[in-house]
């Protein structure tokens, strides 16, 4: 008859049991051993495929307690096969299972450049194809005006439009004021670029640097949190960070959703 021996560890020296989470496209997790911090894009038997910040992939085995998690340790699992469906959209709507994209209306929001066009598609994407709202970017604003004016915005077709940095006295504000549409809204937030409207937290950071006038912003970022100065691949890396309205500043939130609501009120 086999004897077994009895377990004479003492409790404060076993291992705490630890969550299990699913690899799901996106993830971001860190592997202790190496250091290397990525997205999930790939979970295939027994291992799981990390992509860094920079484009950089590394395959790593999945193993009991071998990643961490926003700084605690966890242990991967291969994700369902047929994940459950949100029961609500990245802006925080309801999600609209199976619902197909509306016909786009004549109206329009128009953002700042491409950077923002892409932050309001990551999480109002699904809103906007519903109410059939097409965004577009200007790559600029200086034109504003002349831009509304050919745009010919009307009680069928109303024009929102995002501007950057938009607070009194600035460029920017002398700009929104020479719109004078009744069936156009010019709304802005405050920040320099739509970058600093991610929170800090989402991109595991401080907080966004001061980079002193005269430097390109994007790139005084990069240098300033010592990141290559690529900054394309930066912003990369920021959007990946973004996955719900809850990782954006409350004063980006309020005016996308305004411009919405402007866009698609009834006539």
């Amino acid at each position: 008859m086999r004897q077994y021996s009895p377990d004479l560890t003492p409790p404060w020296k076993k291992p705490k049991p630890v969550p299990e989470v699913a690899a799901d496209p996106g993830l971001v997790v860190e592997e202790p051993g190496t250091g290397f911090c990525g997205a999930v894009i790939r979970c295939e038997a027994g291992t799981v495929t990390l992509e860094d910040r920079f484009g950089k992939h590394r395959v790593f085995p999945l193993e009991p307690r071998g990643f961490l998690l926003e700084g605690r340790v966890v242990t991967l699992v291969r994700p369902s096969s047929a994940p459950a469906r949100p029961s609500r959209t990245a802006s925080g709507s309801v999600a609209v299972p199976g619902a197909r994209a509306r016909v786009a209306r004549a109206g329009r929001i128009y953002v700042e450049g491409r950077h923002d066009a892409e932050l309001v598609e990551r999480v109002w994407g699904d809103d906007l194809r519903i109410e059939g709202v097409v965004v577009e970017y200007l790559e600029g604003v200086d034109d504003l005006p002349s831009i509304v004016e050919d745009f010919g915005p009307g009680p069928d077709a109303r024009l929102g439009v995002l501007v950057d940095h938009l607070v009194p006295g600035t460029k920017e504000s002398r700009i929104a004021e020479a719109v004078t549409s009744d069936h156009a809204l010019v709304v802005g937030h405050p920040y320099i670029d739509i970058w600093e409207a991610v929170k800090p937290s989402a991109v595991g950071i401080a907080g966004w640097p001061r980079v002193p006038r005269g430097q390109d912003w994007k790139t005084g970022v990069c240098r300033a949190l010592g990141w290559p100065e690529n900054t394309g691949a930066a912003w990369q890396h920021i959007l990946s960070r973004v996955r719900s309205y809850k990782d954006l500043e409350p004063e980006l939130l309020g005016r996308v959703e305004e411009l919405i609501d402007f866009v698609t009120a009834p006539q």
